[in-house]
């Protein structure tokens, strides 16, 4: 299965590299001018996020949602884990209520088509990867975010060579097809909140395609549950 899911991700890959360009970081106003309705809402994300904390534990790891990410997930012992209020389209009704502030600005926002409370381990190292699809692109916004001894951020995210240390209620718009790793240095918990959002400015034919895949992958992801 593995094997198949990487393959196909390749052949997808290929086609919307050939198709779409752009940089690894983007910028909002172009790409997703409803940005600032999570960030000024940063606050309210976070406390619900933290409201999970002491039922944490119970949050599946990525690995255990999609099997076919176990290299990146399940890669050194510590734990990643993602709490999914939406994927590709698709919303878990149980988990938008627990986070009714989020969930409110997510059925507000159409763009966005996933959305996640992401939450690393102290320790965590998440291996260089790409994601396998430029049709969306990926909003990042700290939570709750761990500090080294220094004051400094202490979990680092690398995008196409490049590094961001991105603090609480900052965020980043970026294209995950980019080669990007991450690791949490801290001795807490990193939260954050990622959502995929929905590429705008494509060719027809790539936009047609997109809607195909997504319907494809929501499909796959009702099936499957996101529980």
């Amino acid at each position: 299965m593995g094997f198949l899911y990487e393959h196909s991700a390749n052949l997808v890959r290929k086609l919307y590299d050939s198709r779409i360009e752009g940089p690894p970081i983007l910028d909002a106003a172009e790409h997703f001018p409803d940005a600032m309705r999570f960030a000024t809402a940063w606050h309210t994300i976070r406390d619900e996020a933290m409201a999970m904390a002491p039922q944490l534990r119970t949050i599946p790891r990525f690995h255990d949602i999609m099997p076919e990410q176990t290299n990146i997930s399940a890669n050194d012992g510590r734990d990643w884990r993602m709490f999914i209020l939406k994927a590709y389209g698709v919303e878990n009704p149980r988990h938008m209520a627990l986070c009714p502030g989020l969930a409110a600005i997510v059925a507000a926002t159409p763009d966005v088509l996933s959305a996640s409370l992401s939450f690393m381990e102290p320790g965590k190292h998440v291996p260089a990867h790409r994601g396998p699809f430029r049709g969306v692109i990926r909003f990042y916004l700290g939570l709750s975010v761990p500090k080294l001894p220094d004051g400094r951020v202490a979990t680092l995210l690398k995008i196409a060579g490049e590094e961001y240390r991105i603090d609480e209620g900052q965020w980043l718009l970026w294209d995950d097809t980019y080669f990007h790793e991450v690791w949490n240095h801290g001795d807490s918990w990193r939260a954050v909140l990622l959502l995929d959002v929905w590429r705008r400015t494509m060719p027809l034919d790539m936009r047609l395609l997109s809607r195909a895949v997504i319907a494809a992958v929501g499909a796959g992801v009702w099936l499957r549950g996101t529980d």
